[in-house]
């Protein structure tokens, strides 16, 4: 029954062929039949995996599993403070990956709470009031305003009645039902008028409807299907630090049993240089790196909650910061989600509506309010009183000037989005109906429905009673003789009809709703019918639209400039999406690059991956096509950001490389799918999230550099001391405490820097490059290797100039910390010099340092460390020695960097 294009249908044969009375219902025992054949009508759930076994999956990761063997042999090594930190830091680890596995698994439960727990049906005639999971199809249900659509139906009867189905197809307001068949079966579900669909709520009229479809047939079953079925990905992060952790072990592994078995072969003995080298495999290994990836995207978190972006996974920031495309919706994101009048055609002039609305004088754009019957004036006032909705300020009703309130004042609508805009538009003229309403009363409304397209009110005034009518421009024009100009009442001819229908053609181009108001006097005993809209006096149009967001359109260019394509995927009409995407200027020059879900529909998934690049806007699409964009974007090899609000995005989103999910509109089905809420429903946050993203995700690179640097200069100083011949520059014992107390504060402090200026001027990074692209390879191997002769240097110098072993080996152990630390103020930038980035700037690595070389200095001069470390003290000439090595490297790189630009003339020196 599922592929059955029920909406193109007649709603007699729907019934046909679901066997059903329409009057009747189903029997008890057709029912029995159908709900054994078809099943409860319920989303099915995929069995998840036991807390339990998916938090100890957490310790299944290759770089875990020996940061764990790391941890005995610390235990064993009697360094209970090393095991302790590397424990801690795999627990945090792991809860935190079992948090965001356990929350994903939520989102199907999100989903369920959409579905009615009650339906009310038709059977054997009677009315009853049923589970909703027995609903089968052939069902007759009965609904009304405030009931939850149990299943899929064709209506058969509709009464007025409205949908709420933003959430399913993104369509921002309630749709109005009919029960008359469409001609198109390929009709976007969102235009389908005659279809109910499982999780949509009525907000207005009421009817009854044929279910076609239960449970995982129905649209809600195939999202709830799709998101079952989305395979979780690493994130890029993810996966170069376990790319890196694989071969910084095998590395560590061979480098450490060179040392060891050369040692053994010069003579040394044989447990000593196991410990030796067992000590300098669990100082190579950064085992602080994950705890410092953790900290590094914990503080972008925080930083991303000031800027109204809610982070649910720790690799989402650093995900952003390499999008190369962001999908976004229309509505709310990238306009203000407030319908607002734009234009107003009246009297062959086109009036343009600023924000404002009126200048100095109070007069509004081109009307004259002490002229009774400008048509300008009319226009607005049959605006004002053909409309239901009212303005609020703090959620009370209010009736004054607009101007007197200030354009920041806290306005509200209540009511239906459109009849509130063109009430703003007549209250920016000082047009209220609440004051109009002194002098005259409401008699008589004839409402909207989506079958008449028009809405009329009467009112008894002083001269007698007038009929204001607003609607479709098609459907009110066709009812009006005359037309209101600036020289009084004349006839509507076929060129005046003409020019009007012209002008409402142009308005729908640039993406204008369009709405029509006319005006008719009435005698007091005509009746109150629709014959009150024949013969009436056209006014004018109002076009109104969602306007762009200001900050969507800085966004965007920014975007641009970083090199990151921006698309627009919405529900909503062709024209519509062009037109936006125009002022946003994610499309520029020609309307290229548009396409409907209708034409996605007839385009194959290669052609689709071809074509992917050039298209800028998605229009009239459904949940199965969004999940295609994401899909042929990422086969391009992009990194795809994808953001929605409704359960139809929640697919796409959780398939997309980072899912954005909005926090004031978006349901918790999406959330729940997303690893990113936006707080503010903007677009502008996520663009901010990219450039945090861009900073994380250089911290990262920061700290790798400058840890793999010190731990290469430490394998180094030992591997080529026992290559050579030397004596072991250190002990066991101080290659721990190296790794202590350089690679803990002073890693987590370049964590917590600020962004470089101009991280959005530069291309996104290539999403499959290594973490050593652009370099860092050659800078830790450079780096790495001075530290290491510098250490052995200094090592040397002190032996030659007659130090004992005890100070020789304080020389190089406090060589080797000293150069980690000057380095690590390189390793702010990999462009700028110390002098350029500033040694204040980040006053968390001076404190890091500060601490790190106060620690050195007690073990270097407090006596009861000196025994535990094996060390002495030193005098100034071994001080100034020790410094000139450590420090050189970083004073003689800065130097040069600052002697090329002076000559360039580029020389920027910072303040900190």
């Amino acid at each position: 029954m599922r592929q059955q294009a029920w909406h193109v249908l007649p709603w007699l044969d729907v019934a046909k062929a679901l066997d059903v009375h329409p009057a009747k219902g189903l029997n008890l025992k057709e029912v029995r039949n159908r709900l054994q054949e078809v099943g409860k009508n319920v989303l099915a759930v995929k069995k998840g995996t036991h807390p339990v076994f998916l938090f100890l999956g957490q310790f299944k990761d290759f770089m875990v599993l020996v940061l764990l063997a790391a941890t005995v042999v610390s235990g064993l090594l009697g360094e209970i403070a090393d095991a302790i930190t590397i424990l801690a830091i795999l627990m945090i680890n792991a809860i935190l990956g079992f948090v965001q596995e356990f929350r994903a698994e939520r989102s199907m439960e999100s989903l369920r709470s959409l579905t009615a727990p009650e339906a009310r049906v038709l059977r054997e005639g009677m009315e009853q009031r049923i589970p909703a999971a027995d609903v089968v199809p052939g069902d007759i249900v009965l609904l009304e305003t405030g009931d939850r659509i149990p299943a899929d139906l064709r209506w058969i009867q509709a009464v007025n009645i409205q949908v709420e189905e933003s959430a399913l197809t993104g369509e921002s307001h309630p749709v109005g039902k009919s029960i008359f068949p469409l001609q198109e079966e390929l009709t976007p579900m969102a235009d389908r008028k005659n279809m109910g669909y499982m999780g949509t709520s009525i907000v207005n009229g009421r009817g009854a409807g044929v279910v076609v479809a239960t449970g995982m047939e129905t649209e809600m079953g195939v999202i709830a299907d799709m998101i079952q079925n989305v395979e979780n990905e690493e994130t890029p992060l993810q996966k170069r630090l376990a790319e890196l952790g694989k071969w910084l072990v095998l590395i560590s592994f061979l480098v450490c049993t060179a040392v060891v078995v050369t040692g053994v072969l010069r003579g040394e003995d044989f447990y000593k240089m196991f410990f030796t080298g067992v000590s300098l495999a669990v100082a190579a290994i950064p085992e602080g790196l994950p705890a410092i990836v953790t900290v590094a995207l914990a503080v972008g978190v925080q930083r991303m909650v000031k800027r109204q972006a809610i982070i649910r996974k720790l690799p989402a920031v650093e995900t952003l910061g390499c999008a190369t495309v962001i999908c976004s919706d229309k509505t709310g994101t990238l306009t203000q989600n407030e319908m607002t009048v734009r234009l107003i055609y009246s009297d062959g002039r086109k009036i343009t509506v600023s924000g404002e609305g009126y200048d100095p004088k109070g007069e509004f754009q081109g009307a004259n309010p002490e002229k009774e019957r400008d048509p300008l004036n009319v226009g607005l006032k049959i605006a004002a009183l053909c409309n239901n909705s009212i303005l609020t300020k703090k959620g009370v009703q209010v009736a004054g000037l607009f101007r007197s309130k200030g354009k920041d004042a806290p306005w509200g609508i209540e009511g239906d989005p459109t009849e509130g805009a063109i009430l703003v538009a007549a209250a920016k003229a000082g047009i209220w109906r609440e004051v109009l309403e002194r002098k005259q009363e409401r008699i008589g409304e004839l409402p909207f429905d989506s079958d008449r397209k028009r809405m009329s009110v009467v009112y008894q005034t002083k001269q007698g009673r007038k009929a204001y009518v607003k609607g479709a421009p098609d459907m009110v024009l066709r009812l009006c003789q005359n037309e209101l100009t600036g020289h009084g009442v004349v006839e509507l001819s076929p060129e005046r009809k003409k020019n009007i229908m012209r002008a409402n053609d142009d308005m729908a181009r640039h993406a204008l709703r369009v709405l029509a108001v006319a005006e008719k006097p009435l005698s007091d005993s005509e009746p109150l019918d629709e014959n009150v809209e024949h013969g009436l006096t056209f006014v004018g149009l109002l076009g109104m639209i969602d306007p762009p967001r200001a900050s969507a359109v800085k966004a965007i260019k920014v975007c641009r400039q970083a090199g990151i394509k921006p698309v627009m995927i919405t529900g909503d009409h062709r024209l519509t999406a062009e037109a936006v995407a125009h002022e946003l200027g994610i499309i520029r020059g020609s309307s290229g690059g548009v396409i409907t879900g209708a034409e996605l529909e007839q385009t194959s998934d290669r052609n689709l991956s071809e074509r992917i690049m050039d298209i800028s806007v998605f229009a009239r699409v459904t949940p199965k096509d969004k999940l295609r964009i994401v899909r042929a974007y990422k086969k391009r090899g992009q990194v795809v950001a994808m953001t929605g609000d409704g359960v139809n995005d929640a697919p796409a989103v959780k398939e997309a490389d980072i899912g954005v999910a909005m926090g004031k509109t978006g349901t918790d089905v999406t959330k729940e799918a997303s690893s990113m809420v936006l707080g503010d429903d903007n677009f502008a946050t996520i663009v901010a999230a990219v450039e945090e993203g861009r900073g994380i995700y250089d911290n990262i690179r920061k700290f790798i550099r400058y840890l793999l640097s010190c731990n290469l200069g430490e394998v180094l100083t030992m591997f080529l001391a026992t290559l050579v011949g030397l004596p072991l520059p250190l002990l066991p014992i101080q290659i721990l405490w190296v790794n202590l107390v350089t690679d803990g504060l002073p890693a987590m402090a370049l964590g917590v820097d600020g962004a470089e200026p101009g991280i959005m001027n530069r291309p996104p990074r290539v999403p499959g490059e290594s973490i050593f692209a652009r370099g860092l390879a050659r800078k830790i191997a450079v780096r790495g290797t001075f530290i290491g002769l510098g250490t052995l240097f200094v090592f040397v110098v002190a032996l030659f100039m007659g130090v004992n072993m005890l100070g020789a080996r304080t020389m190089a152990f406090t060589t080797l910390v000293f150069s980690q630390l000057f380095h690590v103020f390189d390793c702010r930038s990999e462009e700028r010099s110390i002098f350029e980035v500033g040694l204040f700037s980040n006053l968390y690595l001076v404190g890091a340092v500060m601490v790190s070389t106060i620690m050195q200095l007690c073990v270097i001069y407090l006596e009861p460390l000196q025994a535990i470390f094996k060390t002495a003290p030193l005098v100034s000439w071994q001080w100034i020695l020790i410094l000139c090595v450590a420090g050189g490297p970083s004073v003689l790189i800065g130097l040069a960097r600052f002697i090329k630009l002076s000559w360039q003339g580029k020389v920027v020196i910072a303040k900190g």
